[in-house]
C-alpha cells in the first residue's frame, strides 16, 4: 500500500505543487477534513473518506490495508508546520510496517501571508495558539515581529485584547482570514483596534514592530540605583544575584514573585525568562505603584501585577515553575502549600531577614515535602568614601532557602 500526505497549502489547487496534484489525481483513496475534501476538483477521483482525528485517519488506512493500492491524506497547509501529519506518520508506520510512505510539502499560512504583504517571513517568530494555551505577551517580549497561527478560543481579537492589556495595543497587527478562499480578509490595525473586531475561525495574525525590552537578558544583579524604589523595601543586588542563581529560570518558565516589594526580583525573573511570564504578587498600594513605574521603566510586557497577598492572590494563576518569595505577611506555610498544590516540582527560593522567618521557612518547607533543602546566609558590605579612605559599612545578613530540585 503507498500512503502520500499531501500539504495542500491554503486550499487552492492552483497553489499545489505539480507532484501534489498528481499524487491527489492518482488516488485511489483520498482522506482528510471535510473541508478540504470538498475543495478539491473534479479530476481527483478517488473515493472520498472524511476524517478529522489521527485515530480516525489509522482506522481507516488500516482497514483498507491491501485494498487501496495508493491512498493519500490532505493536511491544510503544510506538513512540517504545526500539522497532524508527523504524529500520524509515527503511528502509521508502527500499525502499517509494510506500506510505502511518501510526504510532499505545501504553501504555509506564513508563507501566503507574508506574499500577500509583499514581505519577507524569515525572521518572523512562529507561535501556535491553535488549540493550545498561548501568552501573546510572552511571546512579543523578545521584539520583533510574531506570526501567531489561531484557532479555538484564541482568536486574532482575544490575542490582540491580551496584548493590550500588557500595553502593547500600540504595535502593528495583521489578521488573516480564510487565506487562499474566495472570501480572504486580510484586516491591518493597531493592537488595540483589531481587539475590538471580529474574525472568521480561520485565521492567522501577524503582530510586528514588538518593542524589545530596553535592558536585555544579562547575569542577575541589576544595580539598585536603577529601580526606582521611593521607602518601599528591595532585595538588593548582591542578594538578587544570589536569589536568581539558586532559582535558576528557564526562557519559557512560569514564574512567581511574591511579596515582590519594588518589583526588583520580577524584573530581573522578566529578563531571565523573556519566552515566558512573571507574576508578582504584591499587596500594597504604593509597592504595586512602583512594581507597574518599573515594568515601564525596563520595558517589559511578560510581567503581570496580581493585586492581593498569597496564598489568597494566587487562585486561578497558572503553575509556577519557579517561584520566589519576598514575604508573606506571616502566612508562610499556607502559601507554600498553595505553592505545592499548584506545582509539587517547583523550585522555591524564599528571602528572609529574621531567624523566625527562616524556622518557619524550613518547616513549611519541610511540611510539603520539598526536596533538596538548603539554607544560605548572605553577608554583604558595601564600601562608603571617609575622606580619603574607604570604611566598609555592613548590611543586614539574608538567608536564602531554598527546596526542589533544578
Amino acid at each position: 500500500m503507498d500512503i502520500t500526505l499531501i500539504g495542500i497549502g491554503p486550499g487552492d489547487w492552483l497553489s499545489l505543487t505539480q507532484a501534489a496534484a498528481r499524487a491527489l489525481e492518482q488516488a485511489l483513496v483520498i482522506l482528510g477534513a471535510p473541508r478540504l475534501l470538498e475543495g478539491l476538483p473534479a479530476q481527483c477521483g478517488g473515493r472520498r473518506i472524511a476524517c478529522l482525528r489521527t485515530s480516525e485517519l489509522v482506522e481507516a488506512l488500516t482497514g483498507l490495508n491491501g485494498r487501496a493500492g495508493q491512498a493519500a491524506v490532505a493536511f491544510s497547509g503544510d506538513i512540517g508546520f504545526y500539522s497532524g501529519a508527523a504524529s500520524l506518520l509515527r503511528t502509521l508506520q508502527a500499525a502499517l510496517p509494510e506500506a510505502r510512505f511518501t510526504l510532499l510539502p505545501g504553501l504555509s499560512s506564513p508563507q501566503v501571508l507574508a506574499a500577500r504583504l509583499g514581505r519577507p517571513w524569515q525572521n518572523w517568530k512562529l507561535v501556535s495558539a491553535h488549540g493550545v494555551a498561548c501568552n501573546p505577551a510572552a511571546a512579543c517580549a523578545g521584539g520583533g515581529d510574531v506570526f501567531f497561527l489561531t484557532g479555538g478560543s484564541c482568536t486574532p481579537a482575544s490575542l490582540c485584547a491580551q496584548l493590550t492589556e500588557a500595553g502593547l495595543g500600540g504595535c502593528q497587527a495583521t489578521a488573516a482570514s480564510r487565506l487562499g478562499y474566495p472570501d480572504e480578509a486580510i484586516v491591518t490595525g493597531t493592537a488595540a483596534q483589531l481587539a475590538e473586531q471580529t474574525f472568521a475561525p480561520l485565521s492567522v495574525l501577524l503582530v510586528e514592530g514588538c518593542p524589545a525590552p530596553l535592558r536585555q537578558s544579562r547575569v542577575g544583579g541589576i544595580p539598585d540605583e536603577e529601580f526606582l524604589r521611593a521607602k518601599v523595601p528591595m532585595t538588593k543586588q548582591e542578594v538578587r544575584a544570589a536569589a536568581l542563581a539558586l532559582l535558576a529560570p528557564r526562557p519559557g518558565d512560569c514564574l512567581w514573585d511574591l511579596g515582590a516589594g519594588t518589583g526588583s526580583v520580577s524584573v530581573e525573573l522578566a529578563l531571565a525568562a523573556p519566552e515566558g511570564q512573571v507574576y508578582a504578587v504584591e499587596r500594597n498600594a504604593d509597592a504595586q505603584a512602583l512594581i507597574l513605574e518599573n515594568r515601564r521603566k525596563f520595558g517589559l510586557h511578560n510581567l503581570t501585577l496580581i493585586s492581593g497577598a498569597a496564598p489568597e492572590a494566587l487562585a486561578g494563576l497558572p503553575a509556577p515553575d519557579r517561584v520566589f518569595v519576598g514575604g508573606t505577611g506571616g502566612h508562610m506555610a499556607e502559601t507554600l502549600a498553595a505553592v505545592h498544590t499548584a506545582n509539587p516540582a517547583a523550585r522555591v527560593v524564599i528571602s528572609a531577614i529574621a531567624i523566625e522567618s527562616l524556622s518557619a521557612a524550613l518547616a513549611a518547607l519541610q511540611a510539603q515535602g520539598f526536596e533538596a533543602i538548603q539554607v544560605s546566609q548572605i553577608s554583604v558590605s558595601r564600601s562608603r568614601p571617609a575622606g580619603g579612605l574607604h570604611l566598609m559599612m555592613a548590611q543586614n545578613p539574608v538567608y536564602l532557602i531554598s527546596g526542589g530540585a533544578l
